[in-house]
């Protein structure tokens, strides 16, 4: 589980940072690759859209990495976010183990 108070890089950091600056890329090159429109990878660059398992798929396939990496990607911010939502927090500490006997 993330103990860090640090909050992890997001998708959207991750792909305008360290694919599409240093590899010269705009957003509708980057659509293009993709095969979706030009308003999905603005979403996913501004963290207005989350991966899911087919988009990790195509970007895994775009830029030669693994799904895993897009997919541990978004569940590491969407962890931290819930972890630290006092929203979230609250409705957690609802919750109440089983004490189920195997």
């Amino acid at each position: 589980m993330l103990m860090t108070k640090r909050k992890p890089a997001s998708v959207g950091e991750i792909l305008t940072e360290e694919f599409l600056s240093p590899m010269g890329l705009t957003q509708a090159a980057l659509a293009e690759a993709m095969g979706v429109p030009r308003k999905h990878v603005n979403e996913l660059c501004n963290d207005r859209r989350a991966v899911t398992a087919p988009t990790a798929l195509i970007l895994a396939r775009v830029f030669g990495n693994s799904p895993e990496f897009w997919l541990n990607t978004q569940r590491r911010s969407d962890l931290w976010a819930a972890m630290n939502s006092p929203r979230e927090i609250e409705r957690i500490g609802r919750a109440r183990p089983l004490n189920v006997a195997a």
